[in-house]
């Protein structure tokens, strides 16, 4: 019953112009009521112009949303000729009640007020004109009527006014959440995109070194090659695997169950694949890590992931020291080669922007440089969980 009621009230608010024609009409015809009924008992009939003035009176509350004001100030003129003419009055002037709701309700503040003020020295004057039949009782009831209908139209302004007030933070909200969620998709994408460069980074890396390693050890030590060769093959596949994981995400359709993230349970299976590309690793990491939190775990990894393939890059022949240690409530890992000691600064720049920039996303910190002894170290301390950002 209730979405009757709205869906009724939503057709007729779709078509202001024809209710305000009815009700005018509605006015019209109870106003026209006395000029009727003196006709109908034999009186005196009631001169053309008396009619004139009831229909100006109902007449412009066709417009009362369009003009308030205007209609106000029309209606309220006639309604105090016919009040002080000898036309038949009727029990309440409708139109003028209607017209002053009307500008209370549609008008702006100023022009309310304006209208009210008006209205009350029109009934004052009325009643100072007309001292033989009205008295002061008729003077309070007149005041308290139009007091009434302009309240009323003032209170029907402000509930619409809260009502657009609220329609407009709905949408603001709305477009609010739109925003965060397309900000979100974008940072998902961005995600995704250093995921994809570290997988690429480090698989590329070790394939390389190996596939130049290849043929040089092709006819001196075939047993190799074909062992370096097939490290190339289960890297890539490895590195397929992965990108197959990450680009699922970027689909809107048909999305299965993806692979777990790697974390630093995987440590030595990236150490693995780092020595299968020539270069010695040495692995200390506790045989029980506590729990960290899947963003910890994953930055961690990649951070390990980027220090391992710039060795594997720009270290030369090497040896690299990679300790995992957990005290104090944080993650500490060092990566320490005893390579050249220095990169080209355009890669290297770009791998250790990447790494502070993991590190920082979950409340750590890496430092990287020129190791004293000799080579390249990477230092990171993490949170066991991750921090939120301010």
């Amino acid at each position: 019953m209730t979405g009757l009621h709205s869906d009724w009230r939503r057709q007729w608010a779709d078509h202001p112009y024809v209710v305000d024609a009815l009700l005018a009409a509605l006015v019209l015809v109870v106003s026209l009521q006395p000029l009727l009924a003196a006709a109908d008992c034999g009186c005196e009939a009631t001169s053309p112009w008396g009619y004139a003035v009831v229909v100006g009176e109902c007449l412009p509350l066709v417009w009362r949303r369009r003009f308030p004001f205007s209609v106000s100030l029309v209606c309220g003129t006639f309604t105090t000729i016919h009040g002080l003419s000898d036309i038949p009055d009727p029990a309440v002037f409708f139109a003028g009640l209607v017209a002053l709701y009307s500008v209370a309700a549609h008008g702006s503040r100023r022009l309310a007020l304006l209208a009210a003020v008006i209205a009350a020295h029109a009934i004052a004057l009325s009643m100072f004109l007309d001292r033989e039949s009205a008295d002061l009782s008729d003077f309070t009831l007149s005041s308290l009527t139009f007091a009434t209908a302009w309240l009323l139209g003032d209170g029907a302004r402000s509930r619409r006014l809260a009502a657009a007030r609220a329609e407009d933070r709905a949408a603001s909200l709305e477009r609010t959440r739109a925003a965060e969620a397309r900000q979100a998709v974008v940072e998902e994408r961005n995600r995704i995109a250093r995921e994809m460069h570290d997988v690429l980074a480090h698989s590329v890396s070790m394939m390389v070194v190996q596939a130049e390693a290849g043929p040089v050890v092709v006819e001196r030590d075939p047993a190799r090659a074909v062992q370096a060769f097939d490290a190339i093959s289960a890297t890539g596949k490895a590195a397929l695997t992965e990108l197959r994981a990450l680009l699922g995400v970027l689909r809107d359709d048909d999305r299965g169950p993806l692979a777990p993230q790697p974390g630093l349970g995987q440590l030595p299976e990236l150490a693995e694949s780092v020595r299968a590309a020539g270069v010695e690793v040495e692995l200390h990491v506790p045989a029980e890590l506590p729990p960290t939190s899947p963003a910890v775990d994953l930055a961690a990894y990649r951070i390990v992931q980027e220090a391992l393939t710039n060795v594997v890059k720009h270290a030369g022949p090497a040896r690299v020291v990679l300790r995992v240690a957990v005290a104090d409530g944080r993650v500490r890992i060092d990566v320490a080669d005893d390579g050249l000691g220095a990169a080209p600064a355009t890669e290297a720049g770009r791998g250790l922007l990447g790494m502070r920039e993991r590190a920082a996303a979950v409340g750590g910190s890496v430092t990287a440089g020129p190791d004293p002894a000799g080579g390249w170290r990477v230092h990171a301390e993490l949170p066991l969980a991750r921090v939120p950002q301010r």
